[in-house]
């Protein structure tokens, strides 16, 4: 009887009857097997905003400004690392490459919860976690390439939306989860002694008073319960598809060609963090990209002649209509995914009153809304209907559904951006809390839609060689939202113009109904309504 996690060497789902009487099986069991492994890398990756907002609270020895920079450089490292991450499968396979970047995630899990057993850890340490924690965000990349080889061309929409969709929930699960870990020593003397609240926090559940214990370092080990079965799962579960990835080599020759990519994408995220010291931030991310693309190309062995065929995705026009068009969803909903937490307790953790000498001045807002509680209602909307998008593709057209939701999010971000002014410049911010939450709940449904729009049109356009880089290629450079969006964000808020981060975003989307039009919809489109 054959083993369930054999190298496949037949696979043809395209042909109707093998899908009915062997694919669907295989690819049904690799799916429910990446959904939660992705899950967990997104949690792991984009921790850090429930994390540094806490850190606020419990009066860690850093600026607003370090603590928002801790999250963008976990967003920098996790984009960057979905560059290498785009070629693992080809060159891999798929059950090697689950398996190993699934179980990498420990290290930044564990390191990050001793690091926050202590308040006097110094800063850098946060950073190389928050840089290696970037590897959750990277395997996005090689998950999704490696789940569109398991489904036919029709399937497309329905295999790349459950499992980014359901992968997503990963925001979700984090921003509930770490907030009621903290507030329970579930892990006993293992995870040291509790801190006490400096400033009052919250969970789903409500509101939770300064001086209360909190186990900030839970946020980092609770995800060890769940990393460890989930790699044995990949290990003993999943299969290499050997018409993609013709000689993996053995198990260890595969990791070692994981980890060497990897190595790259870890060397040119450090490169970017040190870049920003010197360079503007548009110049540090283009840097970062054309650098790991230059040094991939120079890798030696039997490595080279694969990436090499693989970069082929680069002369073809729709690889870079598709990265505008998927910067428009999946960079919005991660982006926001990273800033909201911070950007609330910012926004209305202070309001404006007026001191003995006729002056405006920001003062703390003692019944500020908690980021902890209502953060993950946004994030869970957008993962939640994302399947939705592709289901609703498959039936319709993946470009007229992109083309709904831009401009649905060119209204939406203008309206944000302008209660966002009105909150940070009131003395009662919390009245527009509930208008400020319920517009980004708009943006993250519809990026939540457009991201199995766009993931729909990939699966059409490009053939079964060329959809799983370019997924890879587009959810990387998408990912950089992570970065760029606490980045902008935070700016703004410092300089008391949050509405301007809003009205940027804004112009971007309307540019990108432009390109989706040109591409996809108008009468003579290249490729009409993928």
């Amino acid at each position: 009887m054959a083993k369930t996690n054999q190298d496949i060497h037949d696979w043809d789902v395209e042909n109707e009857t093998y899908w009915k009487e062997k694919g669907q099986k295989i690819a049904n069991r690799n799916l429910w097997i990446s959904i939660p492994s992705l899950l967990i890398g997104f949690a792991v990756w984009l921790m850090w905003g429930m994390i540094t907002a806490q850190m606020q609270n419990l009066g860690f020895s850093f600026s607003v400004e370090q603590l928002f920079t801790l999250t963008a450089i976990a967003g920098l490292s996790g984009a960057t690392l979905r560059i290498p991450a785009s070629f693992m499968i080809g060159i891999a396979g798929g059950r090697n490459t689950i398996f190993l970047t699934t179980a990498l995630l420990i290290f930044p899990a564990l390191g990050t919860g001793i690091a926050l057993t202590n308040p006097a850890t110094p800063l850098i340490v946060f950073q190389a976690l928050a840089l290696l924690s970037g590897i959750g965000g990277g395997n996005f990349a090689c998950s999704m390439s490696n789940i569109s080889t398991f489904f036919p061309k029709s399937k497309q929409g329905y295999g790349l939306g459950m499992n980014a969709g359901l992968g997503n929930f990963g925001v979700t699960t984090m921003q509930i989860l770490i907030p009621l870990v903290m507030t329970v020593g579930v892990f006993g003397f293992l995870a040291g002694e509790p801190l006490a609240l400096q400033k009052a926090s919250g969970t789903l559940i409500g509101r939770i008073e300064a001086g209360t214990d909190t186990w900030i370092q839970n946020a980092g080990f609770v995800w060890l319960v769940f990393l460890v079965p989930l790699a044995f799962a990949g290990w003993l579960g999943m299969n290499n598809l050997r018409v993609i990835t013709p000689n993996p080599g053995t198990p260890f020759a595969a990791f070692g060609k994981i980890l060497g990519l990897y190595l790259v994408g870890i060397i040119t995220s450090i490169v970017g963090v040190l870049a920003l010291k010197y360079m503007s931030m548009w110049l540090a991310l283009p840097l970062t990209i054309v650098l790991t693309v230059f040094l991939l190309k120079m890798i030696p062995g039997d490595i080279k002649p694969n990436i090499k065929k693989q970069f082929s995705i680069f002369s073809n026009k729709h690889t870079w209509s598709m990265t505008v068009l998927y910067i428009l969803t999946f960079g919005s909903f991660i982006g926001f995914s990273a800033a909201l937490p911070l950007s609330i307790s910012v926004i209305f953790g202070n309001l404006m009153q007026v001191d003995a000498e006729g002056n405006m001045m920001r003062v703390v807002n003692t019944n500020a809304p908690s980021a902890l509680t209502w953060s993950w209602i946004g994030p869970f909307v957008g993962a939640l209907i994302r399947p939705v998008g592709g289901w609703i593709s498959d039936k319709v057209g993946g470009a007229i559904v992109t083309q709904i939701i831009s401009v649905v999010m060119v209204v939406a971000s203008v309206a944000t951006g302008y209660v966002m002014m009105l909150a940070y410049n009131s003395n009662d911010p919390n009245s527009y809390f509930y208008i400020f939450l319920l517009l980004f709940v708009v943006l993250f449904a519809a990026s939540g839609i457009g991201n199995g729009s766009t993931f729909r049109s990939i699966g059409v356009i490009f053939n079964q060689q060329q959809k799983g880089p370019v997924l890879g290629w587009t959810s990387a450079i998408a990912a950089y939202g992570a970065f760029i969006a606490p980045i902008v964000m935070g700016g703004q808020i410092r300089a008391g113009t949050p509405e301007m981060a809003m009205y940027g975003f804004a112009v971007f989307y309307a540019l990108c109904l432009v390109v989706n039009w040109w591409f996809y919809l108008r009468s003579n489109a290249y490729v009409k309504n993928p």
